[in-house]
């Protein structure tokens, strides 16, 4: 599936790829529309129906991972209102192993995620995430999403990767896609990001349910 013997940087999407996706789709879908219903006094159903909307068009965008934007959208503390659910976060169970392997391998893990920094923040509080990698960029950094060949390029001047000899894997498949556009050449989708939803049928990439498939590769002699 992968040629681990020509991967020296492993680039890691966090949010469905090392964390469970069950805490992100829960607030956006669930707990955000029923605590803005409360503001606004209109229905659950007419909340959740007017922000799918407004996810639909800003998907892909930097607003779209922007709390920022949300608060003064919605003129609601996100953080806060995070931390009301917080008890969901957590790493998905096979990710542990896999980068204790990947940090006894000596390659170097970096986490990019799409998430604001304060969204990342309260996930490295909630879990023992920032102990396994070498590095956590969040994309708002750079003012572009994953989704943007300007965001690759900009990430490749900051951390000096060989595109060749590159692993990248997230849960995205239009930000797997931007990656092979930028030249990754090894590519990995992960299928079942969040724990409550069906497997995904993906095809365009090589796929995983459980990194433990992984692990014997990662710890061949390189």
């Amino acid at each position: 599936m992968l040629d681990w013997s020509s991967i020296d940087t492993v680039l890691l999407d966090m949010d469905g790829t090392l964390l469970d996706l069950h805490f992100d789709n829960y607030f956006w879908l669930e707990h955000l529309p029923k605590r803005w219903s409360e503001l606004s006094q209109i229905s659950v159903e007419d909340a959740k129906a007017q922000l799918k909307a407004e996810y639909d068009v800003l998907q892909g965008k930097l607003e779209w991972y922007c709390l920022d934007y949300w608060a003064k959208r919605l003129q609601l503390p996100i953080t806060e209102l995070k931390r009301e659910v917080m008890d969901k976060i957590a790493m998905r169970a096979d990710v542990p192993e896999f980068l204790t392997a990947l940090n006894a391998s000596g390659r170097r893990i970096v986490l990019v995620t799409n998430a604001h920094p304060d969204s990342l923040s309260l996930k490295i509080e909630r879990t023992e995430l920032a102990s396994y990698l070498t590095e956590l960029i969040s994309t708002h950094e750079f003012g572009v999403t994953k989704e943007s060949q300007q965001l690759w390029h900009a990430l490749q001047q900051r951390l000096g990767f060989d595109p060749k000899r590159t692993l990248f894997v997230d849960d995205s498949l239009p930000i797997l896609h931007a990656a092979q556009q930028f030249g990754i050449a090894q590519l990995l989708a992960i299928a079942n990001p969040d724990s409550q939803q069906p497997v995904k049928q993906i095809e365009q990439f090589p796929a995983i349910t459980d990194y433990s498939v992984l692990l014997t590769d990662i710890r061949s002699p390189r």
